[in-house]
């Protein structure tokens, strides 16, 4: 499902100098497979997810989608090859203020060019527990409400891969649970491969599969050997 080989990326920073981020000599997930990413704050884990999403370009490397290497799309291709396969969990959610839960589900499908269907996306907010919310604008839902939503917009477009941006950081720990339930369930249920990146080592603690960034990338190895 994903192949990763020789992928590298860095910034450039204000006064001219480079900063590498990523050096990934390969990192693979088989398709259905549930893993975590661990990693500190600022070791690269949401850039990686942005060059795995075609979002952020790789310097350098192969990044290989479903047999397609998602480096050599144009940007066009990227984005819409984006929006037909994978679905992208951000931590701040990235709903839209005027539009209701059902309404920013459904945008899932617009972004992949699909036909409204009123019926997944209402099937979707019953999954995560909102049927009863999916009328109301994100203002009006309480934290952990605005991230179910975010789940389901995310699973609208029936994708191949979920990737998810420390989906518990912004939810009340109480909540924190029910959202890592939710996600699997789903994920699980419809056959979708799952990144998940977090710096908590208790939401890593549920899954079978976990990497540590630090490891798999070499700048991280450089930098805690310096």
């Amino acid at each position: 499902m994903l192949l990763l080989e020789n992928v590298k990326k860095s910034y450039r920073e204000p006064d001219g100098g480079v900063l590498p981020v990523l050096d990934i000599p390969r990192f693979t997930v088989d398709a259905g497979e549930q893993m975590v990413l661990v990693g500190r704050s600022g070791c690269g884990k949401t850039t990686l997810l942005h060059v795995i999403a075609g979002i952020s370009r790789p310097d350098a490397g192969r990044v290989q989608i479903d047999g397609r290497d998602v480096a050599k799309l144009s940007e066009s291709g990227a984005d819409n090859f984006r929006a037909a396969m994978l679905g992208f969990i951000f931590q701040t959610f990235n709903l839209l203020p005027g539009f209701t839960a059902l309404e920013n589900v459904l945008l899932g499908m617009t972004f992949a060019r699909r036909k409204y269907n009123p019926g997944r996306a209402r099937e979707l907010l019953d999954r995560v527990g909102l049927s009863h919310r999916s009328h109301h604008k994100p203002g009006q839902l309480s934290v952990g409400e605005q991230q179910r939503v975010a789940v389901a917009r995310a699973l609208a477009n029936e994708p191949k891969l979920l990737l998810a941006d420390e989906p518990t950081a912004n939810v009340d720990p109480g909540n924190q649970q029910n959202i890592i339930d939710l996600i699997r369930g789903v994920c699980k249920e419809e056959g979708v491969a799952l990144v998940l990146v977090t710096h908590g080592e208790e939401v890593a603690s549920q899954f079978e599969r976990v990497d540590h960034l630090e490891e798999i990338n070499l700048v991280g190895k450089r930098m805690s050997k310096s």
